[in-house]
């Protein structure tokens, strides 16, 4: 079944909602504020996580500008893959990826290890990926266009 198709199904999928600047906004202070602590933990784990917060806060808010509400993690990574390919690079799902593996592994398993070369990664590019999220610009039509595909999918 069609990934899109299952999350629209479940209860706390994806759903239409009311576009809102303001949500826009605020879930890009949340992503500021996991980044601040990202900055300032000295813990790996804590690291990790807030980086993937940091990552996922910063789609999240471009769902809110579409008007799309989702609270399971897997569906909003997918609908952000789908429905915002041309405004991420294969580079930006590869971190999206990674941050989300990693953040599962070091928060909910005491004997995962992150690779280091996943680590290294996730605290390099996570900075800037939040910035790209801060000028993804979505013009209206296309905010149309996608709630017109996603309100099909049935």
């Amino acid at each position: 079944m069609d990934q899109i198709k299952w999350c629209m199904q479940q209860k706390k999928g994806i759903e239409l909602v009311e576009p809102s600047d303001n949500l826009r906004e605020a879930y890009l202070i949340k992503a500021e504020d996991a980044l601040d602590t990202l900055k300032t933990s000295k813990s790996r784990d804590w690291q990790l996580t807030t980086a993937y917060y940091t990552i996922y806060n910063g789609l999240y808010s471009l769902l809110m500008k579409i008007g799309i509400k989702c609270e399971i993690h897997s569906c909003t990574i997918e609908f952000t893959k789908r429905f915002l390919k041309d405004h991420f690079s294969s580079q930006d799902f590869e971190l999206i990826d990674k941050a989300f593996s990693a953040r599962i592994d070091s928060q909910y398993y005491v004997n995962r290890q992150v690779p280091d070369q996943n680590y290294d990664l996730i605290m390099k590019k996570t900075p800037a990926f939040l910035v790209k999220c801060k000028n993804i610009v979505i013009e209206q039509k296309e905010i149309t266009e996608m709630r017109v595909r996603i309100s099909s999918v049935r």
